[in-house]
């Protein structure tokens, strides 16, 4: 549990610096935009973001990625995906990946089969790889209604999903925090569980 909160710190730490409003950081964004789907390493341009200071122990000598390299790679990149043309910080505490996929649906409720399916791939993903194939469609979703979310967070759902038994965790929470918002939505709008 220590490697997913050491995740969380470290990634907080260079979305910090990704939202300052400099031409370094938008230049950095730039760079990982360009290494999104690549698997960690292949793009060493991006390694001071992805790579410098991160804990010696996330990464082995052997050549395989780490589920922790795995995860902040591709959270970071999809941050930058997200933060790109924007104004203001996409990193939001209190948004879970779930709970801002289900708030794609708070302006448009005929949206909701597509994203329904999408984050239903998404959920269902066999493999990693998968999966962020996936997320990356929906963070695009989000990005275009200006709705943040936990990257922090985020990529530490990412490493337990690769963890043994650790995906059905992700799916469950990510789901409970989906539905959670909707009912909240379907109260405010006046709605009931019979509608």
């Amino acid at each position: 549990m220590s490697d997913l909160n050491a995740i969380y710190g470290f990634v907080s730490q260079k979305i910090a610096q990704l939202d300052k409003n400099k031409p370094s950081s938008r230049a950095a964004c730039a760079r990982l935009r360009r290494a999104i789907g690549k698997p960690p390493g292949a793009t060493p341009d991006i390694w001071d973001f992805t790579l410098q200071g991160a804990p010696i122990e996330w990464g082995s000598r052997d050549s395989k990625p780490s589920y922790a390299e795995w995860a902040v790679h591709t959270a970071l990149t999809l941050y930058a995906l997200h933060r790109e043309g924007k104004r203001r910080s996409m990193n939001s505490e209190k948004v879970s990946f779930g709970a801002a996929v289900s708030m794609l649906l708070q302006n448009d409720r005929n949206y909701e089969e597509v994203v329904r399916r999408r984050f239903n791939a998404v959920a269902t993903a066999v493999d990693f790889t998968e999966l962020a194939h996936h997320a990356r469609g929906l963070v695009l979703l989000i990005k275009n209604e200006n709705v943040s979310m936990n990257y922090p967070q985020f990529a530490k759902d990412l490493c337990l999903f690769q963890m043994p038994g650790g995906a059905d965790r992700v799916r469950l929470s990510w789901g409970r925090d989906f539905y959670r918002f909707v009912r909240q939505e379907d109260k405010t709008n006046g709605h009931t569980a019979e509608d």
